[in-house]
């Protein structure tokens, strides 16, 4: 069996749980968070044997392999550095770090350690995102045109809502861009197979003050007895980029965090010449496939439709409900492959320290493209 502590016990902590505890091969033994008493009691509720109360303590623990980052981002960059220090395999949460520097730190501490590295931009783990991936690879959807979509979500819609990722110290210089545009950004480049050269970006932050419980607010909780603080808002609720790849080829996408009835909706649509094809994550089992000269397609992610390659990426027959968690269980699959075969892949399907990097990369040259108002070359 393979040993996992794990770091950070909020909304995505558990669900790293829950997905590599369906993998079989794999035992969370270790859980972390910022009190041995909040560590201690987030570990019986998740059934984790040993509860710690700092990141050197759980990296102590005896015969540990693997070690998760879930934690907020202003943490990531230094516990990263901590798990490669102490030798061990790391998935992080993303972003992978801050700041591009920290990025291109991360990325040369993860090669000298010599161990597995992982990022956890999910979105390219559907089935469907997988499907549309390999019929750009061989040459169904014909030379790219364009690429655009959007990443719409709707929890900081009111003047109410906050918690640390408004906060620049703590979620960093871009929000909404950083926290969803980053995944738009991870999961076309992944299907397309090209690379984001240069970008333009207009960000808007629609509420200029937000009101802060004073108790604290978690993520996508609302308390009506809550007392309020103004706090003042620096970083974006919205977003629109355009893009050019390094073929040659065009884009766009938007971000919002104000979109109401918009709960978790990334969506991709490539035009090719020979055929489009669009993805919607609120209707994760669909890939629509679009023609000039014959009826358009609706694809599901039926194993026995899909193309060989990317096949196993759906578990169950047609027509069995797959999502969130499913592409969560894949990418933790890649990943944990990898660390039983004890050696980066070749191309591997997960995204890796490079990958995290190389969208903090973007993410940089968004915000300076905001700000200098112009197009701004990525600087890899």
């Amino acid at each position: 069996m393979i040993n996992v502590g794990i770091i950070g016990s909020g909304f995505i902590g558990p669900a790293h749980i829950e997905a590599l505890r369906r993998l079989g091969f794999v035992q969370v033994v270790a859980l972390c968070d910022g009190s041995l008493a909040q560590a201690q009691e987030k570990a019986r509720l998740l059934n984790v044997p040993h509860a710690y109360g700092s990141v050197e303590a759980l990296l102590a623990h005896p015969d540990l392999h693997v070690v998760h980052n879930c934690t907020p981002n202003h943490l990531h960059a230094e516990i990263n550095r901590q798990i490669l220090r102490a030798g061990k395999h790391v998935f992080s949460e993303k972003p992978l770090c801050m700041t591009p520097d920290e990025a291109r730190e991360l990325v040369s501490l993860a090669e000298q350690a010599g161990v597995i590295h992982g990022v956890s931009f999910v979105y390219r783990q559907f089935a469907m995102v997988r499907q549309a991936a390999s019929m750009m690879r061989h040459g169904s959807v014909g030379r790219l045109f364009a690429a655009h979509g959007s990443y719409l979500q709707d929890w900081m819609l009111l003047e109410t809502d906050y918690n640390w990722r408004v906060d620049a110290a703590l979620g960093g210089a871009s929000r909404a861009v950083a926290d969803i545009g980053s995944h738009w950004c991870d999961t076309v480049q992944f299907v397309t197979g090209r690379r984001i050269t240069e970008v333009m970006a207009d960000l808007a932050i629609v509420w200029p003050t937000r009101k802060a419980s004073v108790g604290g607010s978690q993520t996508f909780a609302h308390d009506e007895h809550a007392r309020y603080e103004d706090q003042p808002v620096t970083t974006e609720d919205f977003g629109s980029v355009l893009f050019r790849f390094d073929d040659g080829s065009r884009g766009s996408f938007s971000v919002s965090q104000v979109s109401a009835g918009r709960k978790n909706r990334l969506t991709f649509e490539l035009n090719g010449s020979e055929q489009s094809v669009a993805w919607d994550q609120e209707l994760p089992q669909q890939l629509w496939i679009g023609h000039r000269t014959k009826a358009n397609q609706t694809l599901t992610d039926d194993p026995g439709l899909m193309n060989p390659d990317v096949a196993d990426s759906a578990h169950f027959p047609g027509g069995h409900i797959e999502g969130w968690p499913d592409a969560f269980k894949n990418m933790m699959a890649q990943f944990y492959h990898a660390v039983q075969a004890g050696e980066m892949p070749a191309h591997p399907l997960f995204a890796t320290f490079h990958d995290g990097a190389d969208v903090m990369y973007i993410i940089d040259a968004i915000v300076k493209s905001h700000q200098q108002q112009r197009w701004i070359r990525i600087e890899r």
